[in-house]
């Protein structure tokens, strides 16, 4: 690789004009992009809004821009984004130095917002510099001039790589990545990360193997000052629960947003953003017009007016979701607001980096909780930034279904030979050790649709010719695989539109419309709907003068504490059981540890907690593992299964982040049992069979089957000039999974779905990971005469399954009120309770704790 005509010094020159000066970790990613005769490829890690796009592009231009010439050199730079409206706002970014460097340089966007006259330019020829998403790449590949369309390739960018590395769609990422490599071989790869921690592997995964020697990794050395807060709520509910969207908050939130000149407010819904963006405009009407609400079911149209606004500054604040996590550049932002839990380290950092987002500007992110328990969590997440401790992303192991769905992508690209490709598949990191027998075997099903499906037209997607290269034969499978490649899975959405003029204001689930009949009232967009009918995959509304407004609801509400946050949690704990109230938000929450340590015991990373209580309903055990929900998921039914083995027995299983509640008709010695439950198996293998015993393993795999076999080409969202409806796609998926396990018990899309079942929803390796650290835990029992605030929790989670939601907030307020009745008013009668129980001295050990219970 040559190196091009863009000096150092141009750059420095057009820099600044900017009033801006290079850093030293740009220089270093210039440096190692000119280096030598083909460059480095390597991985820039830097904090939000510090030049990390400046870098990675400046260089690109020093290495790889030629002097000007006739016509505009092919295309030259791929940039991957994992976001439509990113891709859109970074295209932006990088066209401005280009009449200056190289304006003999076109650019573009593809992606699936382009229109049909972009996309019909680009086939005729594409830009030099193309912006794209890992979807569209995938479509380019699929082209059948792609080996000399994108053979001129010479550097790849994998913006946010954090982002896509740990998910199927770094997999699509990463297969393309070795299919650019084989066309060209100096091909030169960079990352862009803001929040890792596993840095090593997340360069590994990007360059694949072999790696090169010369791969390097950069770290922005320009400090970020990034401060959190937190809204401190005027009283503490010692009794907290999770669920009502902390609106008592929403008096400090209108204050903080009215102070700051532009504020992004995040929650972890789209159903909580339409709830606070209304509870705002019902509290500042003036502020109509000028506060904005966006998430991903919004019209693009809608998403890109608010995006503007942000932009140049006239919105005072933006109520949002993870739409707006990445990337895109909001200068005049000063203040992020993140409404309850931000659930995990990263997201925290991520998101704080949305303001201040130049080179030298703070960040400031304010945690608004939404219960008392959350305090505990802001304390804990502002330590864990402080210390550095970033959670980890590990890439999906060998998913057959991606790469079924490449195989036909690559035989639409050109054809393969299975030799070549299979050696070319193992070079990433995701099938490096890729069997030969499931190599084998991922042939057959393009082929032929495996053993139960070869009598079906359909599923004969790809055969050799008679020169022995894959191709696909039919132009129907051709055009119906183009318009369903991808990973992203999601439930069907309907669009939501006006009756009357027919103008259309976003997408919503199916599965929400479904529920309602016409007359039905609906808070979407801001707005109160009234559904007048259904038209096929259109819900069709008009403005609702009055209505109970139901909330639509989203997949994805319930996202997992990490457990790098939980660890921070429990050491906050572990400080107040020694005294220790080092924060503002833990001083604020005191009342309730104390509390909890008077009534019961805190848990802390030495010391594992469990409760039980016996009420009119039964038998109550509650754990606090602090594992996050999805852990205790699989926790709760594997001791409960295990529970259950010399006896039957039935239980009811509440579960939160930090704990969970079982609940039996009959009573158990837990003290005598928990020990023994609680033991980590010997292998791994006895571990996922205990676990598949203890759930409805078998509904719960095909409802993973089903977004395998959309990947996979089994099933389809879409023909060309048809949309299958939720109902239509599941009812197929159920079909093919049913004839699999009678015809085909070898399939291994089966075998898939059990095994994402079990380290994705259920994280089967963490759970394993969890019992050996509670074996280390000296385990804790208290027999309780009352719900202590970390069970109360559990309670409510589990009567919400029961109970509509006024019945709900009723009687939550009965048992809020008798357990405040039953505690201690003042910080002297706690600290004589401690006294008296014993409880804030060391917990007493379950196996020994016999006498203590008879004593209460």
């Amino acid at each position: 690789m040559n190196r091009g005509s863009v000096t150092l010094a141009a750059v420095q020159g057009w820099l600044a004009t900017k009033g801006w000066r290079p850093f030293p970790f740009q220089r270093k990613v210039w440096t190692a992009m000119r280096a030598g005769r083909s460059g480095h490829s390597g991985l820039l890690h830097a904090s939000t809004g510090t030049g990390k796009t400046l870098a990675v592009w400046l260089g690109a231009l020093q290495a790889l821009a030629t002097p000007p010439g006739k016509t505009a050199p092919p295309l030259t730079v791929l940039w991957i984004t994992p976001m439509r409206a990113l891709a859109a706002d970074t295209l932006r970014a990088l066209r401005e130095p280009l009449p200056t460097l190289a304006p003999h340089w076109t650019s573009g966007l593809r992606s699936g917002d382009s229109t049909s006259a972009e996309r019909s330019a680009q086939d005729r020829r594409l830009p030099t510099l193309l912006v794209t998403t890992p979807e569209s790449l995938s479509l380019l590949l699929a082209r059948a001039d792609a080996p000399d369309t994108l053979r001129s390739v010479r550097l790849v960018v994998v913006d946010e790589w954090h982002e896509l590395m740990g998910n199927k769609r770094g997999v699509q990422v990463q297969l393309a990545l070795a299919r650019l490599q084989q066309w060209q071989p100096a091909l030169l790869r960079w990352g862009v990360s803001a929040t890792l921690g596993n840095l090593d592997e997340a360069l590994a995964t990007l360059l694949g193997t072999p790696q090169s020697a010369s791969a390097v990794m950069v770290h922005g050395e320009t400090p970020k000052q990034l401060d959190v807060d937190t809204l401190l709520p005027p009283r503490v509910e010692r009794f907290a629960w999770a669920g009502h969207l902390g609106l008592t908050m929403l008096p400090q939130v209108v204050d903080a947003i009215a102070a700051s000149r532009s504020t992004l407010v995040f929650t972890n819904t789209r159903s909580q953003a339409e709830r606070w963006y209304q509870a705002l405009l019902d509290a500042r009407p003036d502020w109509a017009g000028v506060l904005a609400l966006h998430h991903g079911s919004l019209d693009r149209a809608l998403r890109e007016w608010v995006e503007l606004g942000m932009k140049n500054g006239t919105l005072l604040a933006t109520v949002c979701t993870s739409s707006l996590d990445l990337g895109v550049d909001f200068l005049p932002v000063e203040r992020v607001l993140q409404i309850g839990s931000v659930k995990g380290v990263a997201r925290l950092v991520q998101r704080a980096g949305r303001s201040g987002h130049a080179p030298g500007r703070a960040s400031r992110i304010t945690l608004v909780p939404t219960h008392s328990l959350e305090l505990v969590e802001a304390a804990a997440a502002r330590e864990a930034v402080h210390a550095g401790r970033i959670e980890e992303r590990q890439s999906p192991r060998a998913p057959l279904d991606v790469l079924v769905q490449h195989l036909v992508t690559v035989a639409l690209g050109g054809g393969f030979t299975p030799e070549a490709l299979y050696e070319e598949v193992r070079t990433t990191r995701a099938y490096r050790e890729l069997a030969p027998a499931d190599w084998q075997w991922c042939l057959d099903f393009v082929r032929q649709g495996g053993a139960s499906l070869a009598a079906y037209p359909d599923y004969r997607r790809a055969e050799p010719d008679e020169h022995g290269l894959w191709r696909v034969p039919d132009r129907r499978l051709a055009r119906r695989h183009r318009a369903n490649i991808g990973t992203i899975v999601s439930d069907a959405s309907m669009s939501v539109q006006f009756v009357h003029g027919g103008a259309r204001i976003g997408s919503v689930e199916e599965s929400f419309i479904a529920r309602l009949a016409p007359g039905d009232c609906f808070l979407f967009a801001g707005r109160l709907l009234e559904l007048v009918r259904i038209d096929q995959m259109t819900a069709l509304v008009r403005r609702a003068a009055a209505g109970s407004a139901a909330l639509p609801r989203w997949n994805g509400g319930r996202m997992p504490l990490s457990s790098t946050l939980a660890d921070a949690v429990l050491r906050q704990f572990d400080a107040a059981e020694h005294g220790r109230y080092d924060s503002a938000e833990m001083r604020c929450v005191e009342p309730l540890v104390a509390l909890q340590r008077a009534w019961s015991a805190l848990p802390t990373p030495q010391r594992l907690l469990a409760e039980t209580w016996k009420s009119r309903e039964g038998w109550h055990l509650f754990l606090y593992p602090f594992a996050g929900r999805t852990v205790h998921l699989g926790l709760a039914g594997l001791l409960a299964w295990r529970a259950a083995q010399p006896a039957r027995a039935t239980f009811s299983i509440a579960l939160n982040d930090y704990g969970f509640e079982l609940l039996s008709a009959s009573a158990i010695d837990w003290a005598a049992r928990l020990p023994e439950l609680l033991a980590p198996t010997a292998t791994r293998e006895q571990l996922l069979q205990e676990v598949l015993a203890s759930l409805n393993a078998t509904e719960l795999a095909r409802r993973r089957f089903r977004e395998i076999a959309r990947i996979a080409g089994l099933i389809f969202q879409s023909h060309p000039g048809e949309q299958r409806s939720n109902r239509q796609l599941q009812a197929s998926a159920s079909l093919f999974y049913e004839v699999f396990r009678q015809h085909d018990p070898g399939n291994r899309l089966l075998h898939q779905a059990e095994q994402e079942l079990l380290s994705q929803e259920l994280d089967v390796d963490q759970l394993a990971q969890t019992l050996a650290r509670m074996g280390t835990q000296e385990l804790t029992l208290r027999v309780l005469k009352k719900p202590t605030p970390l069970a109360f929790p559990l309670l409510v989670e589990r009567f919400r399954e029961k109970l509509s939601n006024e019945t709900l907030a009723e009687r939550i307020a009965r048992m809020v009120a008798e357990l405040e009745g039953a505690a201690p008013q003042d910080a002297e009668a706690v600290d004589a309770a401690l006294a008296l129980d014993g409880a804030g001295a060391e917990a007493v050990p379950a196996r020994d704790d016999k006498r203590q219970r008879r004593r209460r």
